[in-house]
């Protein structure tokens, strides 16, 4: 059994002040919560695709590729990938692109 948090990256407001976070100040947040997840040593971290305004992830790629840049030790992954927006094979590949940052995040 692993032991993991996963997330869309939605943007709500702020639980404190109510404030609507900014998508700039979610991927800052959303960065830090997988460093915060590899220093307390979850295993795994993975992030969902979604286009929708109310979530900043629209390419996993891309913030798995920032996040591996961050972290030693957590395993990451796509959460959901829409395979009619891409083809299994660019869908793959992509992933692949951030296993220069972190061979052992790569799943």
């Amino acid at each position: 059994m692993e032991l993991g948090i996963y997330t869309f990256g939605e943007l709500t407001p702020d639980p404190q002040t109510g404030r609507q976070v900014t998508p700039a100040e979610r991927m800052h947040d959303l960065l830090e919560e997988v460093e915060l997840a590899d220093r307390l040593g979850l295993e795994v971290f993975g992030v969902g695709e979604h286009h929708r305004p109310d979530y900043i992830v629209s390419a996993p790629a891309v913030v798995l590729g920032a996040a591996a840049a961050r972290t030693s030790d957590i395993r990451l992954t796509s959460a959901v990938t829409v395979l009619s927006a891409v083809t299994i094979f660019s869908a793959v590949t992509e992933i692949c692109r951030f296993y220069v940052f972190q061979p052992s995040a790569v799943c």
